[in-house]
């Protein structure tokens, strides 16, 4: 809900306005995540810091953990000074790539504080700390650069993108992280995949024709061709062209008529 709360609340208070394309990509955008979420299977029963320090070492999350911190350097320091500031993608694709890192550390400092209160020496693991400093780390990286792209673009789109990038990631380290391809039956991949394109083609939609006014009032003149205006003249000092064609032969000098 927090695509369609943005989008309204934004329209109402900041005065930002979404088109009827843009509220059809919202639309889109939050059908194909519940997609997604439907379709996804359930992740592996994690209940201690050993096996999540088993999950996270092992060879496919590592890989997968460094193309994403690659990925989030060339953003940060080769992409968004160039393209930030006219790119919306750029700051909410680095909010969403570290969101892969946040979400991560949330769900071990969960089991932790359940091991904590179960009377387990967690304070004494140090994959503990390192999730504390990886969450702080993350979420602050997160703030600036989507307080940097609110401050740029329109609040209607920043919402929208960022939700959809932000669970894509985030259902794809789930994925990785604790093996969930593996149980994954025929119909559930079908319907992630309808489900990460409806995504696509939502985000297509509110990018793309963002600039567009297109509402549902003027969507009947929108979708006729209608003849081009014609060019009117500030200048009080109009030019005619008096040209007959029948009567004056077209090797003969036109002739104009100035009025003031």
């Amino acid at each position: 809900l927090s695509v369609l709360c943005s989008a309204i609340l934004s329209s109402y208070l900041l005065g930002e306005r979404l088109n009827l394309l843009g509220k059809l990509g919202c639309l889109l955008s939050l059908v194909g995540s519940t997609v997604m979420v439907i379709h996804a299977p359930e992740d592996e029963e994690v209940t201690t810091l050993e096996e999540m320090t088993s999950k996270l070492k092992e060879p496919g999350f590592l890989a997968y953990a460094a193309i994403l911190l690659a990925l989030c350097f060339l953003l940060i320091f080769c992409l968004a000074p160039r393209y930030g500031q006219s790119n919306i993608l750029i700051y909410l694709a680095i909010c969403s790539v570290i969101g892969a890192f946040s979400v991560s550390s949330v769900k071990g400092l969960g089991i932790a504080i359940k091991g904590f209160f179960a009377g387990q020496p967690v304070l004494q693991n140090p994959l503990t700390w390192i999730l504390v400093i990886t969450l702080v780390a993350s979420i602050t990286t997160q703030i600036n650069y989507l307080n940097k792209s609110l401050d740029i673009f329109n609040t209607s789109l920043v919402f929208p993108i960022y939700y959809v990038l932000f669970t894509t990631i985030v259902i794809t380290t789930s994925i990785i992280l604790f093996k969930e391809w593996v149980t994954m039956t025929v119909v559930d991949i079908i319907g992630t995949v309808c489900g990460f394109l409806t995504i696509i083609l939502g985000v297509f939609l509110l990018h793309a024709f963002k600039d567009m006014d297109i509402s549902f009032g003027n969507l009947p003149q929108v979708l006729q061709n209608e003849q081009p205006a014609p060019v009117t003249r500030d200048d009080k000092n109009i030019l005619i062209e008096v040209d007959n064609s029948s009567i004056a032969p077209e090797d003969k000098p036109k002739v104009f008529m100035l009025y003031t």
